[in-house]
């Protein structure tokens, strides 16, 4: 049976240095048969199907680098609070979710920051049980480093004034918010979603990056192992639309030895990394810096995994074709992190695995040329929240806050996603983060690290590829995936074609 091809005229953007551009794609088979002039592959197939789309744009599809994809889809039914400017702001959502769920019912939501809702401090639970004295509430904020629970919620996970601060993690006082592990003793007491819940919310969060252009995305561990297996079986049903690479916490690394999971596999899911979290975030004041620390006094931050047991399991993941993924905010979390895998390097190498760094975000000078040969995976979209709690918090890291540029001419790969649930995959606000570098207050932070658009295109397409090991994704070539990102202009409306 001839295999049916299709011919796609656009102007192409290949980043394929042997033909940057192009006016039109041959595929079949779900791979690039041909790229050139319209004429010259029409005349290789005479049945092919043509899709006009002279007047826009077709690039590699589009990479989310970073998303914690079914906590994400979870998060489309939540309370958002992205944007909530007040206290009373979060009161008034919590308030009319309340009104139409029964009692004793949990009430989830995310997305504010402590800089926004105008606090210095840390919100009690009495705010919320004025609001919602008869359900259990648990609000995450925006990094998902802190949990903001009431009263009806601490009392369901046993917490009281003389419960112990957890490893890892803290308990604030007065009661109402809890840090880093710490919050991991409310989600305990939660009612684990249903095996349908997680294929919904699995379905929901991967068809939505569909639906903004994305062919493809990372996801980063932070859920409960329920999370990846929806994923597993909407890609053996077919119900899959997206690419995934995902990474597996460490605590679980002896599970996969056992279970003979490695890098590689077939089809649109692979494993492919292994999570550890150096520190915590800007946001919930538990970035791990080095002295003096956050201008307002609150310290320096919050050591997670220690550097110790970062090298010795980045070494058995790498054993068993794993990327060590690592987690680093500040500066602090960040040099000891480049000490680390300056002594995985070499395994690392010989294995054909290049190390990877999410955030990348506050960095020292003479950290920065350490990057080469090194993945970041950075989230552009988070500056524009970030800049003005990093010029309150710490001015003296500015510069080398979301040093793009600095790490780009360094020598390392970049690979943009949004964090999503943390903040929306939204390329347009990407795009315009890493190009113009204004944040919400309409500040710019450090413009000498702005990048071009074909830089952020490359960052969220086939620096994404590199980092997954995927020679096939990333540019549009003879044998490459057949999957495209079609804009009206590039870092404008984007849509995915995959064929």
């Amino acid at each position: 049976m001839t295999q049916p091809m299709t011919i796609i005229q656009a102007q192409v953007i290949t980043q394929d240095r042997a033909m940057p551009r192009a006016e039109a794609v041959l595929v079949g088979g779900g791979r690039v048969l041909a790229v050139g002039e319209a004429a010259d592959l029409r005349a290789l197939t005479l049945r092919a199907e043509v899709l006009d789309h002279r007047d826009l744009l077709l690039t590699p599809g589009l990479c989310d680098a970073h998303t914690h994809l079914v906590a994400y889809g979870f998060s489309l039914s939540q309370i958002n609070l992205h944007g909530a400017r007040s206290v009373s702001e979060v009161q008034a959502r919590v308030a009319q979710v309340a009104m139409n769920t029964p009692a004793g019912t949990w009430i989830r939501g995310g997305g504010f920051l402590l800089s926004e809702l105008g606090l210095n401090g840390y919100p009690t639970a009495a705010l919320l049980d004025e609001v919602s004295p008869h359900h259990p509430v648990q609000l995450f904020s925006r990094d998902l480093h802190m949990t903001w629970v009431n009263s009806a919620g601490l009392r369901a996970a046993g917490i009281t004034a003389e419960t112990l601060d957890p490893e890892g993690g803290q308990i604030v006082r007065p009661l109402g918010c809890l840090l880093e592990q710490a919050s991991g003793l409310v989600s305990a007491v939660m009612p684990a979603p249903s095996e349908a819940e997680y294929l919904k919310a699995a379905k929901a969060g991967a068809d939505d990056l569909a639906s903004r252009g994305y062919v493809s995305t990372h996801t980063m561990a932070y859920e409960s192992p329920d999370a990846p297996r929806a994923i597993q079986i909407l890609a053996a049903r077919g119900e899959l639309p997206l690419r995934i690479w995902a990474c597996l916490p460490h605590t679980r690394l002896d599970a996969a030895r056992e279970l003979g999971i490695g890098s590689g596999g077939s089809g649109l899911f692979q494993w492919g990394g292994v999570k550890f979290f150096a520190d915590g975030a800007l946001g919930s004041r538990t970035a791990w810096l080095h002295a003096p620390g956050f201008a307002d006094g609150s310290g320096t931050g919050i050591a997670l995994d220690p550097p110790e047991l970062i090298r010795e399991r980045g070494l058995e993941a790498i054993a068993l074709g794993l990327t060590p993924v690592t987690h680093a905010i500040g500066d602090r979390a960040n040099t000891e992190v480049l000490n680390v895998y300056d002594d995985l390097r070499a395994a690392a190498e010989a294995k054909g695995i290049r190390l990877r760094i999410e955030h990348s975000q506050h960095l020292r000078p003479e950290d920065i040329p350490r990057h080469r040969g090194f993945v970041c995976s950075v989230q552009p979209i988070h500056l524009q929240a970030d800049a003005p709690m990093i010029r309150e918090l710490m001015p003296h890291l500015a510069d080398g806050s979301y040093a793009f540029k600095s790490l780009m001419d360094a020598g390392a790969i970049l690979a943009f996603g949004s964090d999503a649930p943390v903040a929306a995959p939204d390329p347009r606000a990407s795009f315009a983060a890493a190009i113009t570098r204004v944040d919400d207050s309409g500040g710019r932070l450090a413009p000498a690290e702005a990048m071009t658009v074909e830089d952020v295109l490359w960052a969220h397409t086939r620096g994404p590829a590199m980092a997954a090991g995927w020679e096939d994704e990333g540019h549009i070539r003879p044998g490459a995936r057949a999957a495209f990102t079609l804009w009206d202009k590039l870092g404008g409306n984007a849509r995915a074609l995959v064929l």
